[in-house]
């Protein structure tokens, strides 16, 4: 369906590295995938952080959440995406989900031929400088924290930080359907993060790409002098620097620029199923619905061994 207005050194380098990247055209878009809708959280941060970018986003609300999956079928599932938005012709690729990017992040880079980043290693990167040695929190969906993704990246920069995570999943149906400014919100979140306050924790980390649309909501059950930090916006601060340091971006001088809006048609979105649901959804995230929103099917042959 196309659907016209209707509807985010060398540590870094290693992070991004894929041997097989031999990509060299500037004009391409960037490639970003996320289960759903959440990872548009994080074009919004890419968009704002890089305006001169086109970009290709693909969710696959066909098969959210994610988080319940087994590693096998998640891993299968990243790498159609993945796939699927190289085929298109993108220079470089975001993983926006974080349980993808916990559990399926080497599976990616080894499917594709471009760049690859995550969420979870800039979201632990900034975190820990910007907790000033001292604890960090971590909220985020059941299955990223059971899988200690954000504990072991942190442990990775400084295995000195004490790190608590915290499952909060009733937060990504509050800010799907526009509750992040009420009553329910507010008490879930408090109860959520009780314990979490009682630490006295330095940065907390929202480890789910819908939690930034709850960011009041939570900074004030944490308490305002607790850095939050968006691991959508770290990731758009690494493909800036990712771009940068290998001369990658888009080569359009600032005269050659139209003025860019979020949604616009020089972005294509991609949907696997309920392309009406997700641009409502996109308009409560992002203030816009997609220009242009197309639905499709990107599954295939799996070809990753079952245990």
């Amino acid at each position: 369906m196309r659907n016209q207005n209707r509807f985010g050194t060398r540590n870094l380098e290693a992070s991004i590295r894929n041997p097989q990247s031999a990509i060299r055209n500037r004009t391409l878009p960037i490639g970003i995938f996320d289960s759903g809708v959440g990872g548009l959280t994080v074009y919004r941060a890419l968009h704002e952080r890089l305006p001169s970018e086109h970009f290709v986003y693909l969710g696959d609300t066909a098969r959210v959440p994610y988080g319940t999956k087994s590693l096998s079928t998640v891993e299968r599932y990243a790498i159609e995406n993945a796939r699927f938005l190289e085929a298109h012709g993108i220079k470089l690729l975001v993983v926006a989900c974080n349980t993808a990017s916990a559990l399926a992040l080497p599976a990616i880079r080894n499917a594709v031929s471009v760049p690859v980043v995550g969420v979870i290693e800039p979201g632990a990167r900034a975190a820990v400088e910007l907790s000033a040695g001292k604890k960090i929190g971590v909220i985020a969906t059941e299955a990223t924290v059971q899988s200690a993704a954000y504990t072991h990246a942190i442990s990775k920069i400084n295995p000195d930080i004490s790190v608590t995570e915290q499952a909060c999943p009733l937060f990504v149906p509050l800010a799907e359907e526009g509750w992040a400014e009420s009553d329910v919100a507010r008490a879930v979140a408090e109860q959520y993060l009780n314990e979490l306050k009682k630490k006295d924790i330095g940065a907390l980390v929202l480890g789910c790409t819908h939690y930034p649309i709850l960011r009041d909501l939570i900074s004030e059950a944490i308490g305002r002098e607790v850095p939050l930090i968006d691991s959508g916006e770290a990731a758009a601060r690494e493909v800036q620097s990712v771009l940068e340091s290998r001369q990658f971006g888009s080569s359009e001088r600032a005269s050659e620029l139209r003025e860019r809006q979020l949604c616009d048609d020089l972005d294509h979105f991609y949907v696997t199923d309920a392309a009406e649901r997700f641009a409502k959804v996109a308009e409560r995230f992002l203030g816009t619905s997609p220009s242009v929103l197309e639905a499709v099917e990107v599954w295939g042959h799996d070809e990753l061994k079952t245990y």
